[in-house]
């Protein structure tokens, strides 16, 4: 645990699950295999579920930041594609109308769930609605989960904030392709932003209990 910790409530917190794909958290995704021994290594699964139960248990709102799903002819005509924008289109990633593209089934939203505008890039608030969307539950306190710990995660994070918002991460409750990138993103960048850096373990005693 690190930084302040404090108690999270429906008034003031949401969670911000980014990208939860099956190409990315399902057995045959196309990314899974890099992901599976870290993900496998910090009970990723497992605590996301107890997360999310814990979250929702709370009444405390769910808000899915997803990343653009692959359409075909999505970078003609762009100036300046990043290397992470050509290498997601040239093997189709969370193709649309694909199983690739769709929600792991144990991370759907729910009724009342946010899924905010699909992010191109690593922030899920770069010319998207996530913002606004929670601005409007009256959320100032995030908490993030989902993938990639050192792109997405720590790209939406950093920029939330840059936008005013106190930032919890869940250290195992998201993974990377390695365990450097790991160590990189939680014990190295981390601590340079967030206002706490948690475990499923620190989190749970954090959020009331009904």
């Amino acid at each position: 645990m690190t930084q302040d910790s404090p108690t999270y409530h429906a008034a003031d917190t949401a969670l911000v699950f980014l990208d939860p794909y099956n190409d990315f958290l399902s057995e045959g995704g196309k990314l899974w295999p890099q992901l599976q021994a870290v993900a496998t290594d910090v009970s990723l699964h497992a605590n996301l579920v107890t997360i999310l139960a814990a979250v929702r248990r709370a009444r405390i709102p769910v808000v899915i930041a997803p990343h653009h799903r692959h359409r075909e002819g999505d970078f003609s005509g762009w100036d300046h594609p990043t290397p992470y924008q050509l290498g997601a289109a040239r093997i189709r990633l969370f193709e649309v109308g694909t199983t690739g593209g769709e929600w792991h089934p144990d991370y759907a939203p729910h009724p009342g769930d946010v899924v905010a505008q699909e992010h191109w890039t690593a922030s899920g608030f770069a010319n998207t609605d996530l913002d606004y969307r929670l601005k409007q539950l009256g959320a100032h306190r995030l908490i993030f989960v989902g993938l990639i710990a050192n792109t997405c995660v720590e790209g939406t994070a950093r920029a939330a904030v840059d936008l005013g918002y106190h930032v919890t991460l869940v250290r195992d409750a998201t993974a990377a392709f390695s365990a450097e990138a790991m160590h990189a993103a939680h014990e190295i960048n981390a601590p340079s932003y967030a206002h706490a850096v948690l475990t499923t373990a620190d989190l749970l005693p954090l959020v009331p209990r009904p």
